[in-house]
């Protein structure tokens, strides 16, 4: 079972939905504007990037759906049952326990890289 399934009670969703969204990173807005690979369009375009939802809804667990979906794509991530992901905002928030910091480096590196996401958060992961 996925992270997505597993946190939210929710399958992964049509890939044929899929865009590129444009936009500065969220950690440094002044930058140049990056592609980012979302699940679907905004379905409105006042969606602040950390509450798009899977569908291109307004949803306030977007970026932690998120997360948990490129997480659940990756084959080096998804076998984490301690795991577990929240956002506070932009910042995604992870608790639980992971196997080693190589892959908590793994998986922070990932949540960083996903559209909305400002800061990850880690204090509350125990690594071993």
């Amino acid at each position: 079972m996925g992270l997505l399934q597993k946190l939210f009670n929710i399958g992964k969703p049509d890939k044929s939905k899929e865009t590129t969204v444009q936009a500065p990173p969220a950690s440094n807005p002044s930058a140049p504007a990056q592609s980012y690979s979302v699940p679907a369009a905004p379905q409105k375009p006042d969606i602040p990037p950390e509450r798009l939802g899977l569908n291109g809804e307004y949803d306030d667990s977007g970026l932690a759906k998120r997360v948990a979906l490129a997480l659940d794509e990756n084959p080096s991530t998804t076998n984490f049952d301690r795991l577990w992901i929240a956002q506070t905002s932009s910042t995604v928030v992870f608790k639980g326990e992971i196997p080693s910091q190589a892959d908590l480096d793994r998986v922070v590196g990932i949540a960083r890289g996903v559209y909305g996401a400002k800061d990850v958060k880690t204090t509350e992961v125990k690594v071993g």
